[in-house]
This record gives C-alpha cells, structure tokens and sequence, in this order.
C-alpha cells in the first residue's frame, strides 16, 4: 500500500483480505481492485477519521455486521462490481454521515430490504444501476430524506402492479432528485417490456384496481348455476335422445325379422 497524507491506496495489489494495521488517522482508503472475499467485524473500528472507503472490484458477497461502528464520519462508499445478492436490514445504519452509496454493478443483487437503508438520512446519492433488481419496496426510499441523486438503470424490472407505488414516487420526486429513470426499462410483462419507467402512467395501472362488487359476485354465481342446469339439461336430453334412437333401431330390426 501507498500512504500520502491521509490517503491510503491499496488498489490493484492482488489482496485476498484486508490489510491488518493502517495509520489510525486514515481519512481515505482504497481497497479497489482486489480479491476480497470478505471483512472481519469491527475492522474499521478504530479509524475514526475515515471518510471514504472504495472496495469496488472485489469478491464481496455480505458485509459483517458491525463494521461501520466507530467510523462516524464516513460518507462515501463504493461497494460496486462485487458480488453482493443481497442488501440486508440496517446494513449500513451504523454509517449515519454516509452522504454517497455505491452499489451498481452486481449483477447478483436481486433484493433490497425494506430496511437496508435505514439510518442513512443524510444520504443524497444512492446508485443501485445495473444488478438483477426485478423489484424495490418504495419503504427502502422513503426513509431517505435527504435523497438528490437516484439511479437505477440497468435492472429487469418487472412492471407489474407491485411497481405502481415505486412509480408514483419517483414522479414526485423526478423534480428534485437527479435520476437515469429514463435509462430504466421493465423487462416483463410482454406487454410493456422495453418501455422506460417513467413512459408508464396511472392508466397503466388501471386493471390493478378493478374490483368486484357483491353484485358482480352474485352475478357470476347466478352465470355459473344457470351454465350448469343448462349442461345437466343438455346432457339429460341428449341421453333421452340416444335411447329413443335404441329403441327405435332394435324395432326396426325385430320387424325385418
């Protein structure tokens, strides 16, 4: 590693794991470019001056919990190109001065939790572009105030009924949150696939809040009761048939006879 000043750059050196000591006033540090598979717990503990670690390009699945404990200032973190499926509960709550969040380019993430950003009110600047994210519960965003900068490009959304409140909330806030929304495109249903998030509007959503009244039920039930008295009805009628035709072709040939 290269140390200048409060900057500590271990990129591109080869590491399958952390480096074990680093000056305690590191303020940057660099781990991009590696083989790590994983952190242990509490190894940012004592760096309280840490104020932006990139781990990008690695092989990190999970983060330990506790990790961010004692790093109070830290406000940048570049978490992409690793192979992360999945964005757990409260994940980063200990990294509340987090102001940038990068977690594009795992194509394995196809879940965040609801609560995996919860603490992070400062946060203006969450990129969650290019992984496998069919769907995002709306609960993720809306505890980020603080939000200017949103992507999410990238992903093969499923525009079902489910994204309609996701939707309406980036409307709202496509104003004053700087967003690739244009870029993001559903996927399925066939429908819709290949049209841009923001192309779909309350009438596409339509089908989703059609709703049955008790007359409709009643109705259908009266339908269903009718079709079937018809088809015993049929049936009956068709089984007489057949047997007047019996009889008729056993009198025919009796009087041959």
């Amino acid at each position: 590693c290269s140390c200048r000043g409060q900057a500590v750059d271990c990129s591109g050196q080869r590491l399958f794991s952390v480096p074990p000591e680093l000056p305690l006033d590191t303020g940057n540090l660099s781990l991009a470019h590696n083989r790590i598979a994983s952190i242990p717990p509490g190894y940012l503990g004592c760096y309280g001056q840490l104020r932006a670690l990139d781990l990008r390009n690695n092989s990190l699945a999970a983060l330990p919990a506790g990790l961010f404990r004692g790093a109070r200032r830290l406000a940048h973190l570049d978490l992409s190109y690793n192979n992360f499926s999945l964005v757990p509960a409260d994940m980063f709550r200990e990294a509340s001065a987090l102001l940038r969040l990068d977690l594009s380019h795992n194509p394995g993430l196809r879940r965040v939790h609801p609560q995996a950003f919860r603490g992070l009110a400062q946060l203006r600047e969450l990129d969650l572009s290019h992984g496998g994210l069919a769907a995002l519960s709306l609960d993720a965003l809306e505890g980020l105030p603080g939000l200017v900068g949103l992507r999410l490009g990238g992903n093969p959304w499923l525009c079902g009924c489910a994204m309609e409140p996701l939707l309406k909330w980036l409307r709202g806030r496509i104003q004053r949150c700087s967003s690739d929304s244009q870029q993001a495109e559903c996927w399925a249903p066939p429908e819709v696939a290949g049209a841009p998030l923001l192309s779909l509007t309350e009438e596409s959503f339509q089908a989703c809040h059609l709703t049955l009244t008790l007359d409709d039920y009643l109705f259908i039930a009266f339908v269903g009761f009718v079709v079937s008295i018809a088809s015993v009805a049929t049936n009956f009628l068709l089984g007489i048939t057949a047997n007047c035709c019996h009889r008729w072709s056993k009198a025919s040939e009796d009087e041959d006879v």
